[in-house]
C-alpha cells in the first residue's frame, strides 16, 4: 500500500498546474490532502472519479482557508469527519477514514505565525487533538497520521535552528509537545529510514528559499508502533512543486 500526503496550499491551484497527471502516474492507493482551500462544490472531483479514487473533503467553514481531504482506491467502512469539538472543527483540519485493518488521518495543525492571533489558538489544537488521539488510539490501534504538523521536533529537521529557536513551529513547547505525541506509540516513519538532516518538507517562496535547500521539515506521516514491521519505505518528494511544501510518501 503506497500512501502519500501533500499539503497541497490550495488544490484548485494544484489541478491548474498539472495535479491530475502527477495523481495518476504515482497511483497512490491513499493520498491525505492538507490546505484545500476551497469548498467541495468548488473542486472537479470528476477527475478523481476518473482515477478509481473514493474522496472525501472536511472544508473550512472560512471561505478559502484550510482544509483536507482524502482519496483512497479503497471504499472506507466509515469516515470520521473532525474531532467533535466546533471551535476546531469548523477549520476543517482532521479527517479519517476505517479501512478493515487500518484508519488513516489527514491532519493539518494550525500555524502559530502570528503570535499575537494563533499560537494560542495553536497550542489549544495540540492539546485537544492529543487527547482525541489518545482516547481512539486502543480503538483504533493500527493508525496512521499523515499530514503537515507544522513543527520542526529535532535541530536536523530544520535548516537554521539557531536563528529560529524562537520562531513558531520550532519552539521548545511545540517540540516537546511532539515528542510525547510520538510517547503515545507512534513512529516518524521518516526518520525510521533517513538519519541525516537536509531533508526538508517546506520552504518559503522567499529569499530563494527552496533552491538554496533553506526549508523545514513539518510534514510527516506517523504510523502506530504496531505497523512497525510493516513499514517498508517512507521519503519525500522534494522534486514536485505543486506547492510550497512537497509530498511524503509512505509504503506499508
Amino acid at each position: 500500500m503506497k500512501i502519500i500526503s501533500y499539503n497541497i496550499n490550495g488544490i484548485r491551484s494544484g489541478i491548474n498546474k498539472g495535479l491530475f497527471d502527477w495523481i495518476k502516474m504515482n497511483n497512490p492507493d491513499i493520498l491525505c490532502l492538507q490546505e484545500i482551500k476551497a469548498f467541495q462544490e468548488q473542486i472537479n472531483t470528476n477527475i478523481f472519479d476518473q482515477l478509481g479514487y473514493n474522496h472525501y473533503w472536511f472544508p473550512s467553514n472560512r471561505k478559502g482557508y484550510s482544509g483536507v481531504g482524502i482519496l483512497c482506491k479503497k471504499k472506507p467502512i466509515h469516515v470520521e469527519y473532525g474531532i467533535g469539538l466546533n471551535s476546531i472543527d469548523i477549520e476543517g483540519r482532521v479527517l479519517r477514514i476505517d479501512l478493515k485493518k487500518i484508519s488513516i488521518i489527514s491532519l493539518y495543525l494550525p500555524s502559530g505565525n502570528n503570535i499575537k492571533k494563533r499560537l494560542g489558538f495553536k497550542f489549544f489544537f495540540m492539546k485537544e487533538f492529543f487527547s482525541h488521539i489518545k482516547k481512539i488510539k486502543n480503538k483504533f490501534n493500527n493508525l496512521i497520521i499523515c499530514g503537515d504538523y507544522n513543527i520542526c521536533h529535532r535541530e536536523i529537521d530544520i535548516y537554521d535552528p539557531i536563528k529560529n529557536k524562537e520562531t513558531s513551529g520550532f519552539l521548545p513547547e511545540e517540540r516537546k509537545w511532539m515528542t510525547h505525541f510520538l510517547d503515545l506509540g507512534f513512529i516518524d516513519s521518516f526518520r525510521n529510514f533517513i538519519k541525516e538532516g537536509n531533508h526538508y518538507s517546506w520552504w518559503s517562496y522567499r529569499y530563494n528559499a527552496r533552491k538554496n535547500n533553506r526549508g523545514w521539515r513539518i510534514d510527516y506521516a506517523m504510523v502506530s508502533n504496531s505497523l512497525k514491521k510493516k513499514i517498508k519505505k517512507s521519503y519525500l518528494l522534494p522534486d514536485v512543486k505543486y506547492s510550497d511544501h512537497c509530498p511524503v510518501v509512505l509504503e506499508i
